[in-house]
């Protein structure tokens, strides 16, 4: 049997992704079909750690256009990734997964307090890790806090789901003749404003040289696929 390719992922799941076809809040089928998909790699000895947005139920931009103070409104969308990830977390245990959420806003009485070593420590004893509330910044967001998180915890490359199979130059969804990249170097998401993740994510990305692989979360095995080597999605990396 093949071995995965690589041993400690970061998954960096939207808020949306989990909302499914209502666009607002959880579906709780799509959250149990992404639960299997990382059971998959977890069962392959995959150290999986899983950083999640919260746009399903707050978006903290579009919060502070209509007047509300920009680090409040960041804030709030903060607690919203916490309760997508005691989603996660439900759904988790609920097929048989070890689970710890860490989140970077200490609140005890829900989740254990975000420390580097701890959330390293449950990776090494075969958890599955799940970081709420972002960087506990505000003004970064959760694709920043993917990138700090996958560097801090020693991940080998991030993957990125997204609704479709890679990144374009142009949204598919507006533009069917868009062209697709199959792979791309850091610098260029930058020159081109490609929307991967935004430029502070992308930034620490390429000073750290850690990967992302951009995909469809929605095509069931896709995380399985990426973890044995397959080639799918959009590949970025470094220069070197």
């Amino acid at each position: 049997m093949e071995s995965p390719k690589y041993q400690r992922i970061m998954l960096k799941l939207s808020g949306e992704a989990l909302a499914g076809e209502k666009g607002f809040g959880l579906d709780y089928k799509v959250v149990d079909r992404v639960a299997r998909q990382i059971q998959e790699v977890v069962n392959l000895g995959v150290q999986v750690s899983v950083v999640v947005g919260g746009g399903n139920f707050w978006r903290g931009l579009t919060a502070s256009a209509q007047g509300i103070d920009r680090a409040t409104a960041d804030y709030m969308g903060m607690l919203a990734t916490v309760m997508n990830a005691l989603a996660l977390q439900d759904s988790f245990e609920t097929i048989g997964m070890a689970t710890r959420v860490l989140t970077a806003i200490e609140m005890r009485e829900v989740a254990e307090p975000y420390i580097r070593r701890r959330a390293i420590r449950h990776l090494e004893k075969g958890r599955v890790v799940i970081f709420g509330a972002g960087t506990g910044n505000p003004f970064f967001s959760t694709d920043t806090a993917a990138a700090l998180r996958a560097i801090e915890v020693d991940a080998e490359i991030i993957l990125k789901a997204t609704k479709v199979d890679g990144v374009y130059e142009q949204d598919p969804v507006l533009n069917p003749d868009a062209k697709k990249f199959d792979d791309l170097k850091f610098i260029e998401i930058l020159n081109k404003r490609l929307k991967v993740m935004d430029s502070t994510a992308t930034s620490l990305c390429m000073d750290n040289k850690i990967p992302i692989v951009v995909f469809n979360l929605n095509e069931v095995g896709n995380i399985r696929r990426i973890i044995m080597g397959e080639k799918i999605g959009t590949f970025v990396k470094g220069d070197d």
